[in-house]
């Protein structure tokens, strides 16, 4: 694995430490003033990664061109290509492959301080418990924190691949699916109370695309932030919530005073200049009410780009959690994995027409069961820690570096 061979003196030399503090058992982080704090006093800048293609798949990180996006068309096309009984084996192995303790080990070896976890409302309550129990317990090990992030609601926030959604945000629509997601964030809030490892609770993901005809949703956040940060406090006072706003994350004109005294309001940013004109209308909010902001994704950039942005952010004090860990056969994060071979005519067949057994010309594009159960058997061992590939370029443009161990091997497949 490349972490073992790196060139580590340079790499050392070339990366900032970062002074890690950790409240772990003396108590919780919270929100006080314009900062996050740990029990003792200190102020605690997020320096995070965040843990995608794990418990919500998205095709591009497969890479997967165009189609299939979402998770749903994902499993359909995994299903079509194995078998839906090869595809069901598929997915819990694939959770304990993509993220392992080793995976936590390099995190914490790179010298981050957080990950955050996003997460899909059908998980719950299991696996998504047990999963999230047993990373919570790597992360409380290694001095990580862990932000819980709800990155596919009930119905939808955005109507998006990335919510794994019916192509309309329909959580805007349905009390129902309401209802839903302020009983989940109860639950998780009750299991987790007690947790000083979980600094927070990420309540929606990018909530309302900016495309005109969904803004009209934009003044129901707000109000479901609200029921959302009550059913939390009946059953936890000590985890910080945290409010994305409308419009990808971008829109904080939904937002009134803060309404909860252990509040984090977070934004997101793709593809803009990376200065400080495109934080300062979340600099001059944190000003006007005096409260943290954090920006919970960015990324997907070149790397001069993310170590210009990432500079404007820590000068202006303002904590940051980067998309994404870990991709296949993309260098654009922490961490490769090599794309196993017939992966790219897999790719070819996702790409094309929707599936017919009478489509003669896509059959012929088919890569044959034996190809596909090997490569998809291939990529459950490509996945894993021990065989990625680290990105020194994407991790020194973060600011960060290795203290360097050779992760253990993991079991065999």
């Amino acid at each position: 694995m490349a972490i073992g061979r790196s060139s580590r003196r340079a790499f050392l030399s070339a990366a900032a430490a970062v002074p890690v503090v950790f409240a772990g058992s003396g108590g919780f982080v919270r929100a006080k003033g314009r900062q996050l704090i740990i029990p003792s006093g200190a102020n605690l800048l997020l320096r995070g990664i965040n843990l995608g293609n794990w418990l919500v798949p998205e095709g591009y990180m497969f890479g997967f061109e165009k189609t299939p996006t979402s998770a749903r068309e994902i499993a359909a096309l995994f299903n079509e290509l194995i078998g839906p009984e090869e595809g069901d084996k598929f997915w819990p192995q694939w959770r304990d492959a993509w993220i392992t303790e080793n995976d936590i080990g390099v995190i914490r070896d790179l010298r981050f301080n957080s990950i955050r976890i996003p997460f899909d409302y059908r998980l719950f309550p299991y696996p998504a418990f047990g999963l999230l129990d047993r990373v919570i317990g790597w992360c409380r090990a290694a001095k990580l924190y862990v932000i819980l992030d709800l990155h596919c609601a009930p119905g939808g926030q955005t109507g998006t691949n990335i919510d794994n959604s019916w192509g309309w945000p329909w959580l805007w629509e349905s009390k129902a699916d309401q209802d839903q997601t302020v009983e989940l964030w109860r639950a998780i809030a009750k299991r987790y109370r007690d947790e000083p490892t979980v600094l927070g609770y990420d309540l929606l993901n990018e909530p309302i695309p900016n495309i005109p005809v969904l803004e009209k949703y934009n003044d129901r956040l707000e109000p479901l932030y609200k029921r959302i940060v009550a059913a939390v406090r009946e059953v936890d006072r000590n985890h910080v919530v945290i409010l994305g706003g409308a419009q990808w994350d971008s829109n904080f004109g939904v937002f009134g005073p803060p309404f909860d005294s252990n509040a984090m309001y977070t934004f997101h940013k793709y593809w803009t200049a990376p200065n400080v004109s495109v934080i300062k209308s979340y600099l001059d909010f944190r000003d006007k009410y005096n409260v943290p902001v954090w920006l919970g994704e960015s990324g997907e950039n070149k790397n001069e780009w993310i170590a210009a942005f990432r500079g404007v952010l820590e000068q202006n004090n303002v904590g940051w959690c980067f998309w994404p860990y870990k991709k296949v056969g993309s260098e654009g994060c922490v961490m490769t994995a090599a794309k196993p071979p017939n992966w790219d005519a897999i790719i070819a067949y996702g790409r094309a027409a929707p599936a017919s057994v009478g489509d003669q010309e896509r059959i012929k594009m088919r890569p044959s069961l034996n190809e596909c159960r090997a490569a998809f058997s291939d990529l459950l061992r490509r996945v894993r820690c021990e065989n990625c590939h680290m990105n020194e370029p994407y991790v020194r443009a973060l600011g960060l570096g290795p203290v360097f161990r050779q992760p253990r091997p993991g079991p065999a497949t």
